[in-house]
């Protein structure tokens, strides 16, 4: 028996319906429910709610199938009497505004609305196998446990302190998983805990029970995956009580999305797993529950898919399905909003597989009409349609033919295509936006707008034109207006331009400190940061440590510059100009000029100068005599005290 419980996984909710995998259930991001048939390839219904926009859905899980009376008509009723076949026919949804939706694919409506239970968002959703039952799962940390026959609450009860991440249902229908901070198993009759099981440390996001075996006698297994974990851990559910580690896990390479087993009845049965990872990878896994396993099993095979272009890319899998028959898989890949549905077989025994599919081929643009609800408007010649770009701008669309008359619901109309309906929308024609060769032009008022564009269709002409503005309260404001899931494809463009060209990553460091000033309480809420900014952060860490290398280069080489620079400024400065730039005078008399001759560095020695000047006193003494009178020559001491006197003034000037 195949697993039917939805998935609650952070991803957009995908399950394929029990036994036949006949339709696949997807909620886009729009809000709008789509059932695909997977025979045909082709859409089942499509389904819009009335609060798509504002209560988005969150969690999907079918229904047990069951007998379904197709309307009032005799006709119908005489042709079906003898084909009792059970159908997959209702479809739960867990919308982020605490109602359950229950959809009927038969009916191709809306069967009834579960409201007033919850006060947050639903998490979790689960069908009761046998009794016309539901149980739910919610932010509020409840569980409620809904009657179908009348629409409303039959039983509410408090679950954990932290918020209900995902639930299970027994195959007998006995027993109730629920994961919050711990796992815990409700016995549904008395709606009290039977077991507790601790052992992830983020948000449990999937439970199944891998066994159909009842609790007594050790043989009651589920399995359990959490957020951010790329583990599946299997649980035994023991008599004694000591079931409080896991006995076996499985290695996967990303976060579990979407899992999907085939229980085992017995214990010479093996379990068959299918799980589906965040990064688009499938592996499939073959066990047989007998006990604890304290190594950690690989996958047995696991399936890849690529584009046949000359560079394949990856295609990523949405969602896989096992068969009875082994081997066998249904398998979607491609786009949540037009998924490829096929059924391939796989050689389980090799242990890496890569499928290369063309996506564009195999992409079915065509619909049921015969048996889709899906309407399409009446598109009239004289309307015109708002097209994306400045206020006003507007293109008229160019309506067929008929497109004035009603169109009739027999089986001859032909649904146009899309390539068909963009033809005919003329956008030559609009007044107002063109460019100089007369193209419409992009709107680009708004950074903010032209950024978010770049960003989801990966245009490097959009993206440059918005990075190459310099101005810093333009970067600012841009940043401030990103929506939250645009901020981590910012940082992984502005991590692969700051790896290119110096020029580009002297632009990319404004925005860089514009994203962490504006939006680091939301990069701080993210529990694996460190793995999605990892290339940043060691780029960063490296050119730092290269930083401090070049700090040391610029002071030596600072150092040796004003070295050579002051050693080539003392050589210019040898030639001295010799010529005076001052001259300074005394005021000179002859007896100043008379000793300044005899101070000249080309005279005698002191001794002849003393010599010189006592024969020229000698000389001037005997002048003196001759003129005196004779009496003069009786007082020679007198004149000896005369001519000392003399001596001493010639030596005083």
């Amino acid at each position: 028996m195949a697993a039917d419980g939805g998935s609650s996984s952070p991803g957009l909710p995908c399950v394929f319906s029990p036994k036949s995998r006949q339709y696949l259930a997807l909620c886009a991001q729009d809000g709008r429910l789509r059932i695909w048939n997977t025979d045909s390839r082709t859409l089942h219904q499509e389904y819009v709610p009335s609060a798509h926009l504002s209560a988005t859905c969150t969690c999907i899980a079918w229904g047990p199938c069951r007998t379904v009376k197709e309307g009032p008509q005799r006709k119908k009723r005489k042709s079906e009497a003898g084909q009792p076949e059970e159908k997959a026919d209702l479809l739960a949804m867990g919308t982020a505004a605490g109602t359950v939706l229950i959809y009927s694919t038969q009916k191709g409506a809306l069967h009834c609305t579960l409201d007033g239970g919850h006060s947050s968002g639903v998490n979790g959703v689960q069908w009761h196998p046998h009794a016309a039952l539901l149980y739910s799962g919610s932010d509020d940390t409840h569980i409620v446990e809904w009657d179908l026959q009348t629409g409303k609450t039959r039983c509410k009860w408090k679950a954990d302190r932290a918020a209900v991440s995902s639930l299970c249902v027994s195959p007998d229908g006995k027993l109730l998983l629920s994961a919050g901070q711990t796992i815990k198993m409700w016995d549904l009759d008395t709606k009290e805990v039977y077991r507790r099981f601790t052992g992830h440390s983020t948000a449990v996001t999937t439970l199944c029970f891998a066994t159909t075996r009842p609790p007594d006698g050790n043989g009651l297994y589920f399995l359990s995956g959490a957020a951010h974990d790329r583990l599946l851990s299997v649980w035994q559910v023991r008599d004694d009580g000591k079931d409080k580690n896991s006995v076996v896990s499985f290695t996967l390479t990303d976060e579990p999305q979407h899992v999907d087993l085939i229980a085992s009845n017995s214990k010479e049965e093996a379990v068959r797993l299918a799980v589906v990872c965040k990064d688009g990878q499938l592996h499939l896994f073959e066990h047989f529950l007998n006990g604890p396993c304290k190594k950690p099993l690989t996958p047995s095979c696991t399936v890849q898919m690529s584009s046949t272009q000359d560079s394949p890319v990856p295609v990523p899998l949405l969602a896989a399905a096992l068969r009875a028959d082994s081997g066998t898989l249904q398998l979607a890949y491609g786009n949540h909003l037009q998924p490829v549905m096929e059924r391939v077989e796989i050689n389980t025994a090799e242990r890496h597989i890569c499928l290369t599919r063309d996506v564009k081929t195999s992409l079915s643009l065509s619909m049921d009409t015969a048996v889709s609800k899906v309407k399409t408007p009446i598109i009239n010649s004289k309307s015109k349609v708002l097209v994306p770009g400045l206020p006003g701008h507007q293109a008229p669309v160019r309506g067929g033919s008929d497109g004035a008359e009603k169109r009739k619901k027999g089986a001859d109309t032909k649904e146009m295509s899309i390539e068909e309906r963009l033809g005919e929308i003329d956008l030559s024609t609009a007044s107002g936006v063109k460019g100089a060769a007369g193209t419409p032009s992009l709107q680009t008022d708004n950074f903010a707008v032209l950024l978010v564009q770049g960003l989801e269709s990966n245009d490097a002409n959009i993206l440059n034109k918005v990075f190459q503005t310099r101005k810093d309260m333009v970067i600012k404001k841009t940043v401030a207006r990103l929506p939250l899931p645009a901020v981590l494809p910012l940082l992984e463009q502005i991590t692969k331009r700051l790896q290119g060209h110096p020029f580009t990553a002297v632009l990319m460091v404004r925005w860089l400190k514009a994203v962490l000033m504006q939006h680091t309480s939301y990069l701080s809420s993210l529990p694996d940061l460190m793995t999605q900014l990892g290339v940043l952060y060691h780029m960063i860490e490296s050119r730092v440590k290269m930083f401090h290398k070049l700090t040391k280069l610029h002071g030596k080489l600072y150092l040796l510059i004003s070295q050579v620079a002051a050693s080539n400024s003392s050589k210019t400065v040898t030639d001295v100009d010799h010529t005076a730039q001052l001259v300074y005078e005394e005021e000179s008399s002859d007896e100043g000029e008379a000793s300044g001759d005899e101070a000249l560095p080309g005279d005698d020695d002191s001794d002849n100068w003393e010599e010189e000047e006592e024969m020229m006193e000698e000389k001037e003494e005997e002048e003196e005599e001759e003129d005196d009178d004779p009496d003069s020559k009786t007082e020679p001491k007198t004149n000896g005290e005369d001519d000392m006197e003399q001596e001493h003034e010639s030596e005083e000037e």
